[in-house]
């Protein structure tokens, strides 16, 4: 981008930073009265002179000293220690356990039979320069949980990231994978869509590596003289079908509680068809070296010293997975600090505590920021402030095999949680870099302020500056044009992945996910490599980024507590919204454009003359003619949506002059809209995901799909199934916009 034209963009940021503030006026916070705005300003200051790189580092080296992941004793430990510390600053706090489903393996073995042996080693080698690298007989194998156990035999195909788009790509090609065994490399995705797809073509069996290209010497130098993954270096993680529900695979919708009912394995839908093991790019190259058939396209080519071909074969591997299926407790720790006016209302804070090994950079980098949080709180009680609304401070157990420790506690506690719940905060990995924010967007113009007074601590900025100058950069000129527009930045919608999804998706509670990053980059991932010795060399050295995340999240807290008026807003909901409608109209006339094309190319006697007839040849199917829906009810309830949302925003001020009861009455309802988004019957085939407005794709996983219902039915071509979601949708706006209605009625009294 030219350097002129992006300092004329920054020029307004810079020069009028309440443009972004999401104040009513410069010297007024949002959702407090002028009298407020300076104690509160004077709290956060008092907060942030508590915060200690120091502590930060005193924790992550004590809680990533050796593995803790679900049903290891140092997990206990960990859960232990961090209740003793929640205990010492003043807040109740208690250990709630749950027993799952969770299965380590007994055997894995894989192993090239033709045409000619090689067995894969699997298993990573330590580095001196990283000591915990060494613990290898407290280190869970390298593994994909939630795999089914499958001793399978069959010729190799490369589906480059294994995503439905590539094996449309296999399509065209005549390539099958029926009977086969397929390798897929880590990206592109959701890990585990990869043997879920796979499955559904037919194949036996999933392999999944990390490629160097995406994760290796192609971007840097590798562990331990760089950040990069080093050739025997494995990402573990689980392959849950969370698309259906996360939490215990055996308890779906209710808490694995002492006595609950437990589904039989055989009932389990959420576990694979087929066993999936991942592997290092060190037993990756043998094994893609001895592939055949034709080139890979060159998108699909990693970094290998090979040529990329697809197979099937000669290539031929044996792939034996056998779980352990026991139950294993997660420990969460849940501390509360009791509101003094308003102890009905639940301000929650999370972040996980298990991890694959170590874990430093996922998930202990955020977890000791909160852990500074909530030492900050403790401190500013223990010198006689209190918040107005209760706080609870989450660490959670058991998020990296599927969220269990959140789920869990979400189904025990929902209805306390319908009732009490106003707001979800949570993070995870953190490093430096740049601000990323998603949520539901209720919540965008409060993010933005709290934004605009956070200082980036390399560029001296606001972090929201920094964030948006860095979208400008990367835009390409329409969408600069509309950034430009904008005031702030717009947040991203949630999917899943991390512990919001049960509040957000199934209590219907408005959430937030926060966390720096972009210049941590690094291939630790759910490695052993993800150490306290890697996390303060490359992730972020002296935790700059780990003060700067509690800064941020910590105002999200506080402003929360303390609001006059919660700082909730309709009309960057109403306006997003908006675009996902137009999104999902075009995406149709997208597909109507396709099928003309693809009616004519089938019909065209020259496009079957020029195949080569020595090659594999799959003649493209017609498909049925793509039908135009009516859009009307979403196209009506959005406009209405709008219009209320306007009214109100128009009419906030006037909530800071209401009588008290009548100011009671305004936030309960706030905090309560989020729940008019849900529909109890869920999403078709998918009944606990109950949000109309944000779920993880079917195909996506932790990549999000707004309006998932009529979305995800076109996508599918199911017609019939996509009017119906849009009917559904509608609905679920029109209750919002009544509850707006509701609301502007009273300010106008």
């Amino acid at each position: 981008m030219n350097r002129k034209l992006l300092l004329g963009a920054l020029a307004p940021l810079l020069l009028f930073p309440a443009l972004l503030s999401g104040q009513t006026n410069p010297g007024q916070l949002f959702g407090f009265r002028d009298s407020d705005t300076v104690a509160q300003f004077n709290l956060e200051r008092r907060f942030d002179a508590n915060l200690s790189a120091a502590d930060q580092d005193r924790w992550m080296k004590r809680l990533s000293a050796f593995p803790h992941n679900v049903g290891s004793a140092y997990d206990l430990s960990n859960a232990r220690y961090i209740d003793s510390l929640y205990k010492s600053w003043g807040f109740e706090s208690q250990i709630e356990t749950f027993e799952v489903l969770y299965p380590t393996p007994l055997a894995r073995q894989l192993e090239m039979v033709s045409p000619k042996p090689y067995v894969a080693i699997l298993k990573e080698i330590p580095v001196a320069e990283d000591p915990t690298s060494d613990q290898t007989d407290l280190q869970l194998p390298t593994f994909n949980i939630y795999s089914c156990d499958g001793d399978v035999t069959g010729d190799l195909v490369y589906v480059n990231y294994g995503m439905p788009d590539d094996y449309l790509q296999l399509d065209r090609m005549g390539i099958s994978v029926r009977g086969k065994v397929v390798i897929a490399r880590y990206g592109g995705g959701w890990r585990g869509i990869k043997p879920k797809v796979a499955a559904e073509k037919g194949a036996i069996g999933c392999i999944i590596y990390s490629d160097p290209r995406d994760d290796g010497y192609f971007q840097g130098d590798v562990y331990p003289k760089g950040p990069f993954k080093n050739e025997s270096g494995v990402q573990r993680g689980s392959v849950e079908d969370m698309t259906l529900y996360p939490g215990d695979p055996q308890t779906p919708g209710y808490g694995s509680t002492p006595g609950a009912p437990r589904l039989p394995l055989d009932q389990v839908k959420v576990i694979t068809k087929i066993p999936v093991l991942p592997i290092s790019y060190h037993d990756a190259l043998p094994l893609l070296q001895s592939l055949a058939g034709p080139m890979a396209p060159e998108s699909w080519r990693g970094a290998l010293p090979i040529p990329y071909h697809i197979g099937p074969g000669p290539a031929r591997v044996h792939l034996l997975v056998k779980f352990d299926w026991s139950q294993k407790p997660v420990h969460d720790v849940i501390a509360r600090m009791a509101g003094t006016q308003f102890p009905g209302q639940w301000i929650i804070r999370g972040n996980h505590q298990d991890a694959w090994v170590n874990g430093a950079d996922d998930p202990l980098s955020g977890q000791v920021a909160m852990l500074d949080e909530a030492k900050s709180i403790g401190a500013l009680a223990e010198a006689g402030w209190r918040p107005k609304r209760t706080l609870i401070f989450c660490s959670w157990d058991g998020e990296e095999p599927g969220l269990l420790g959140s789920t869990e506690w979400v189904e025990t506690h929902e209805k306390e949680l319908d009732a009490h719940g106003v707001l979800y905060i949570n993070t995870d990995s953190n490093e430096k870099g740049l601000l990323g924010m998603g949520g539901s967007h209720t919540l965008e113009k409060f993010l933005n302020g709290v934004g605009m007074d956070v200082t980036d601590p390399e560029r001296k900025v606001p972090v929201i500056t920094r964030s948006r100058a860095s979208e400008m950069v990367e835009a390409s000129p329409e969408r600069l044009r509309a950034i430009q527009s904008e005031a702030g930045i717009q947040i991203g919608a949630l999917g899943s992945g991390s512990d919001f999804s049960s509040f957000l998706q199934h209590a219907g509670i408005a959430s937030m996910d926060l966390g720096y990053g972009g210049e941590g980059s690094g291939g630790e991932y759910h490695s052993i490599f993800d150490s306290y010795a890697d996390f303060t060399r490359f992730k972020d050295p002296g935790y700059v980024y780990g003060l700067t995340l509690s800064q941020t999240t910590g105002r999200c807290i506080l402003r929360f507590a303390q609001a006059d008026v919660l700082p909730f807003s309709f009309k960057e909901f109403a306006r997003t919204v908006g675009q996902y409608v137009d999104e999902i109209k075009a995406s149709l006339n997208e597909m109507r454009v396709r099928s003309a094309d693809l009616d004519e190319l089938i019909s065209d006697s020259a496009y079957l003359l020029a195949a080569d007839p020595a090659k594999p040849f799959a003649r493209p199917k017609r498909e049925e003619p793509v039908p135009y829906l009516d859009f009307a009810p979403l196209d009506n309830a959005v406009a209405g949506l709008k219009a209320a949302a306007d009214t109100f925003a128009s009419l906030h001020h006037q909530a800071l002059t209401l009588q008290p009861v009548l100011l009671d009455s305004l936030n309960d309802l706030l905090y309560t809209s989020e729940r008019l988004l849900l529909d109890p019957a869920g999403l078709p085939l998918r009944p606990w995901y109950r949000h109309m407005i944000y779920a993880p794709g079917f195909y996506t996983g932790y990549g999000v799909k707004t309006l998932p219902e009529s979305r995800e039915a076109i996508e599918q071509r199911q017609w019939e199934l996509a009017t119906a979601g849009i009917l559904r949708e509608a609905e679920a706006l029109d209750r919002l916009r009544e509850r707006i209605d509701r609301m502007n009625s009273l300010l106008r009294d």
